[in-house]
């Protein structure tokens, strides 16, 4: 079951997704003691995380607390443009109070596997878990051809049943990733997809409404198996669905 959240505009999308956000972390805060949360690239999440880093949210959520990990990333050095996780540095970790200890980042400049296994390891030792955790919240965007994290269209990582994390040399791209994978994603607690735009309103109607086609729309992958699904989008996106 999906829970749809339409914002009329971009900054209300913004804004509603960081007000999400820090209401996921207050639930987490209050009831086990910390906050766990797997953060998405792409352009996006870009303003929501610099939303996240103003002193408003600053004071809402207890980053000292906070554990931040990401659900997939380009294998590039830390400092590359195309990189996940320097987009998050420069626009929430360089501005909010989070304890370094307390960020995950995936070594996209290792050898893919090794970087996979490692992360994979680095989730286990602090969730003390030996099947998927369950992550407080992680965020997913979703590609115009219906893929999430690093699980695109055709590849074997869709098919994963055992790992948590692997490697994933994406053809179309012509890159390697390391990603997520569907067992460690639907094992989370809430599980968020962020879209906009009129470019992604064909695709979530065709993940939300079309056929089952899991190897050809890889977000349709995503049904928590204990958790809730959320859908963040602004009215752009979500046209063709509201249409029906």
């Amino acid at each position: 079951m999906s829970n749809l959240h339409v914002f009329s505009d971009n900054k209300s999308f913004v804004n509603g997704s960081a007000e999400f956000i820090a209401e996921c972390a207050a639930r987490a805060l209050d009831e086990r003691g910390r906050f766990t949360i797997a953060l998405s690239g792409g352009g996006t999440p870009r303003p929501i995380y610099a939303r996240l880093a103003d002193a408003e949210f600053q004071q809402r959520i207890d980053w000292t607390r906070t554990h931040i990990f990401f659900g997939d990333e380009r294998c590039v050095p830390p400092d590359d443009t195309r990189s996940n996780y320097r987009m998050a540095r420069e626009t929430l970790f360089d501005h909010a109070p989070i304890p370094s200890e307390n960020i995950y980042r995936i070594r996209g400049e290792d050898d893919p596997a090794l970087a996979a296994l490692m992360y994979e390891q680095e989730i286990q030792r602090l969730f003390r878990a030996s099947s998927p955790p369950a992550f407080d919240l992680i965020l997913l965007g979703m590609g115009e051809n219906g893929h999430t994290a690093s699980l695109f269209p055709g590849t074997a990582a869709l098919r994963e049943k055992t790992r948590w994390v692997v490697p994933q040399y994406v053809e179309v791209m012509q890159t390697w990733r390391v990603t997520f994978t569907a067992p460690l994603i639907n094992a989370a607690r809430q599980v968020a997809f962020l879209a906009e735009g009129a470019g992604k309103a064909q695709m979530l109607w065709n993940v939300l409404k079309g056929p089952y086609q899991p190897d050809v729309l890889p977000s349709q992958l995503i049904q928590p198996t204990r958790g809730e699904l959320h859908w963040l989008v602004d009215a752009a996106a979500a046209e063709k669905v509201n249409a029906q």
